[in-house]
């Protein structure tokens, strides 16, 4: 039978209490290059164009339907007795479903579409095998569970706590994934028992089950161990993003962007660099950044939500808040704060400003210490700068206003109105001069001090 043929249905397993994570938030809400784990495997999942998805819950099921919505069909497992008895929640869900299920674990996040499609087209090979297990051979084998095998075709499956020392040698091991057809799965599932060191229900004992009915069970071996690692505890978590974050420079630079120090680049799993991009050190990009070919992120800046248009440079030690839009060419500097606010081609914003809710016309240019006061603590408001518009440093601009191309602003100015194009708009008070006031407040201080001392 042709796999692309049969439907799939995929059963992912999110019902632990994840107690080693400390945590109010659910595990596998928990995120990894800031994305919750269940939505890196559910990226992976939609390639697949499963016909059903269903979610395995219990402690936590309220975030995770919250988290979720409609993506998935819901099936809880209380109490939890084991991977076995997960999966078999998924049954009601799945009554009249004839095709292929995939299980898989939320807090293995990081199996790809590719591995899930080998484990499907697999099921479908000529000696027709019951399940499909996923192993992997990782440089330690722990205390995962092992599969004992000879040519893809598995002898064994044994939890670890009830393995013996020479089933503890092999070393490939059980990633908990699992492949078979609607029928079989739930046919075996129903004859699991919990007659081992745990008293719990293993899904791996469907596969002994098969065996023991004289039927063929394969094996697919991963050849990244990291794509199984599964994810219990806060160090694992961090271990888990440190390793997607080597891959993902890794990319980047194979993609055509240049990193400086890459170690110091931190990535979010929806950042798009384009071609000879330059990033320097210390750079951090939260979600939602598109940074266009030939930019330049100089060192300690921090991007989310923003677009980065070709050729503009940003920083050092500029924020670029949501909704930041630069146009080619465009500069923000050194403590440089955009939210919300279009800079167009080779608009600058160089020195010490904030720009939110604004629209700057290109050629604009942005002095020192430039605020656009855009909330009065109830409202926002927009601020609209011209085209070549020169704003003067330390200038603060009250929303809503607008300042017209080629329009100057002086130095100093607080700005309530709008300003014509090409127009000089001064606020300031009058300076008052007092001719040698400041000497002879001098004279009379350091009289008084001396006085004191006597």
């Amino acid at each position: 039978m042709n796999a692309s043929a049969s439907p799939i249905a995929v059963v992912i397993l999110a019902a632990g209490k994840g107690t080693r994570m400390k945590s109010d938030l659910l595990k596998v809400l928990h995120p990894v290059a800031g994305r919750a784990m269940i939505e890196h495997l559910l990226a992976s999942v939609a390639e697949l164009e499963p016909a059903h998805q269903v979610v395995i819950v219990g402690s936590g099921r309220e975030q995770l339907e919250a988290a979720l919505g409609t993506r998935a069909t819901y099936a809880v497992q209380e109490p939890q007795l084991g991977t076995a008895h997960a999966v078999q929640q998924a049954q009601a869900a799945l009554v009249g479903f004839s095709g292929d299920v995939l299980v898989l674990y939320a807090d293995v996040p990081f199996v790809s579409a590719a591995t899930m499609r080998a484990m499907i087209d697999r099921l479908h090979e000529a000696d027709n095998p019951a399940a499909v297990v996923l192993g992997f051979e990782p440089a330690d084998a722990l205390q995962y569970g092992r599969v004992v095998a000879s040519g893809g075709r598995i002898a064994k499956m044994v939890e670890f706590k009830d393995a013996s020392d020479a089933e503890r040698a092999c070393r490939l091991c059980n990633s908990g994934l699992l492949a078979a057809r609607s029928d079989d799965l739930f046919a075996l599932l129903a004859r699991v028992g919990n007659d081992n060191a745990q008293g719990e229900y293993y899904l791996p004992d469907v596969v002994n089950i098969a065996l023991g009915d004289g039927r063929s069970c394969a094996v697919v071996v991963t050849a990244d161990p990291d794509e199984v690692a599964g994810i219990n505890s806060r160090a694992e978590l961090a271990d888990a993003e440190e390793r997607w974050q080597q891959r993902r420079r890794r990319q980047a630079m194979d993609d055509g962007a240049s990193l400086i120090a890459p170690q110091t680049v931190w990535f979010t799993w929806d950042t798009v660099l384009g071609r000879d991009v330059l990033v320097e050190q210390n750079v951090v990009f939260g979600p939602g950044v598109k940074v266009a070919d030939g930019a330049r992120i100089r060192a300690f800046s921090h991007l989310e939500g923003a677009i980065v248009g070709p050729a503009a440079e940003v920083g050092p030690y500029a924020r670029l808040r949501p909704g930041a839009v630069l146009g080619e060419k465009a500069k923000v500097g050194n403590f440089v704060e955009i939210k919300a606010a279009t800079l167009g081609k080779g608009a600058k914003a160089n020195h010490l400003s904030y720009i939110g809710d604004a629209e700057v016309g290109a050629g604009a240019n942005i002095g020192a210490g430039t605020i656009t006061c855009n909330y009065d603590g109830y409202f926002k408001y927009k601020t609209v700068i011209g085209e070549r518009a020169f704003i003067g440093s330390n200038s603060a601009l009250v929303a809503p206003v607008r300042i017209g191309a080629d329009a100057i602003v002086a130095a100093g100015s607080a700005v309530t109105r709008d300003v014509a194009a090409g127009e000089l708009r001064i606020v300031r008070a009058d300076q008052l001069v007092k001719p040698g006031w400041a000497d002879r407040f001098h004279d009379a201080m350091r009289k008084k001090k001396s006085e004191r001392r006597v």
